[in-house]
């Protein structure tokens, strides 16, 4: 029989697309309500088909802007004009399949799961044998659980790694590859945003500023409150990325991020949440309890932000201020350093500056593009020049904080030349200016503090102040 003739059958989870609809829309539900988990309970007491059909109920998600697999689209494409009728069968949830089959256009018909039976593995097979035969079908799937059905039909197409296609050999002897190569650990660090970590050098600023550089026990730990703290914030990274998969893909730079791009699996990405929150858990226990408390703290008010907060205008930046802010805090707490009023006085406005020079820069990216509002984000670009107005003030706030500071009676108790530390102040002043116009040339980081640590010129005025301090000392 020729391959005209034979109806070909494609699976849809990491198939067709780079993702998972069941854990795609269970995510998009808890990220409309994060109490729905209860009810995911309940629903899947009733068997994973019933739960897919009342998610699938309850959420919308648009196959427009899925990750699909190019090459096999193709693939699918070519065969379609050959004139092979092409079927959907995929364990996904029928009306996503069907949104998936009217966007793409080229299926003839689709067979998916509804709320009695989940269409996997056996019962896959059973189906497709029930509708064209017996080896009256090829099958294109991606996984161990399609052994069964690539057993039953007349060719296996596989979509994967060589131990699927090794797999897949062993049930039937005619084979098409379409393998998928990529690094994973790559891919987790990228996810992970090791280079965000930089932020974290915050947690070292109360050594610095009361004069415990030198103490070894107090360095150890504020060096494992640094790991405590990156992990916990790689963990926050993960998650805020899962629940944000569609308006990552609807921008420009954020559309390759590996969970937007479809390269890492959301499976993989819920285990490492996990993992590095435990990881998180088990430093902070070497620590201080006021410590773990803050890290605490940091981990409920980050999950408040990725589900709720940082759509609220203004709200959101005030949140990542305090965030910001929190890591200062918890450097104390390591170390049991009191912390001053002053540092915090200073800490809140410039971090706030920073906050919407970040979303003032996101805007600016917003309106090259020609849109009117940022997805995700209670913003629109008319909002830049109020951001601009409040960033550049809270940025000047926190440099007068500091000239106060320097006309204080505490910094002469710390300081034996005080007079030096006026340079600080210049080069603070400096500093804030330039990050600002920077961000009115369009020549920004979309992150501040990620920019600060890679821009020469920051690195020097950092360099300078820490120099100016320590001859001040």
């Amino acid at each position: 029989m020729s391959n005209a003739a034979i109806p070909l059958c494609v699976d849809l989870d990491g198939t067709l697309t780079k993702t998972d609809f069941l854990l795609e829309s269970l995510l998009v539900l808890l990220k409309q309500n994060p109490l729905a988990i209860l009810m995911c309970v309940i629903w899947l007491l009733r068997g994973k088909a019933y739960l897919k059909e009342q998610i699938a109920r309850r959420v919308t998600i648009d196959v427009g802007v899925l990750p699909y697999n190019p090459a096999l689209v193709e693939y699918l494409r070519n065969a379609r004009l050959a004139g092979r009728s092409l079927y959907l069968c995929t364990a996904s949830n029928q009306r996503f399949a069907s949104q998936v089959a009217d966007h793409l256009g080229f299926f003839s018909g689709v067979l998916a799961s509804n709320a009695q039976m989940n269409l996997r593995g056996k019962h896959k097979a059973d189906a497709l044998v029930e509708q064209f035969g017996e080896h009256g079908f090829d099958y294109c799937g991606d996984a161990l659980a399609d052994v069964p059905v690539w057993r039953r039909a007349r060719q296996a197409i596989v979509v994967g790694n060589t131990h699927i296609a090794k797999a897949a050999s062993k049930v039937n002897g005619e084979i098409v590859f379409f393998e998928n190569k990529r690094s994973l650990i790559p891919l987790v660090l990228k996810e992970m945003r090791v280079h965000q970590w930089v932020k974290n050098v915050l947690i070292f600023v109360p050594l610095l500023t009361a004069h415990r550089f030198t103490d070894p026990q107090a360095v150890l730990q504020a060096c494992l409150a640094f790991a405590s703290f990156s992990l916990c914030a790689s963990s926050v990274y993960l998650l805020n990325d899962m629940l944000d998969l569609d308006a990552d893909r609807r921008h420009a730079r954020k559309r390759s991020r590996p969970f937007a791009s479809g390269n890492l699996p959301l499976s993989l990405g819920v285990v490492l949440t996990v993992l590095l929150l435990a990881g998180a858990g088990a430093l902070a226990t070497l620590l201080p309890w006021q410590f773990g408390v803050v890290l605490g703290g940091y981990m409920v008010a980050t999950v408040a932000y990725s589900f709720v907060l940082k759509r609220l205008t203004l709200i959101d930046v005030f949140t990542l201020a305090c965030l910001y802010t929190v890591r200062v805090i918890a450097g104390g707490e390591s170390s049991h350093i009191p912390l001053s009023y002053w540092l915090i006085l200073f800490c809140v406005p410039i971090f706030l500056s920073l906050a919407m020079l970040k979303r003032y820069v996101e805007l600016e990216a917003i309106v090259k593009q020609g849109k009117t509002e940022a997805a995700g984000r209670g913003y629109i670009t008319q909002d830049m020049s109020i951001l601009r107005s409040f960033g550049t003030a809270a940025a000047y706030l926190a440099v007068l904080v500091l000239a106060l500071y320097l006309n204080s009676p505490e910094l002469k108790l710390l300081y034996r030349h005080p007079q030096l530390m006026w340079a600080v102040f210049a080069l603070t002043l400096y500093w804030v200016s330039r990050i600002w116009m920077l961000a009115f040339r369009g020549q920004m980081h979309d992150d501040p503090i990620v920019f600060t640590f890679k821009d020469p010129v920051s690195c020097s005025v950092i360099a300078l102040c820490g120099v100016c301090m320590m001859l001040a000392i």
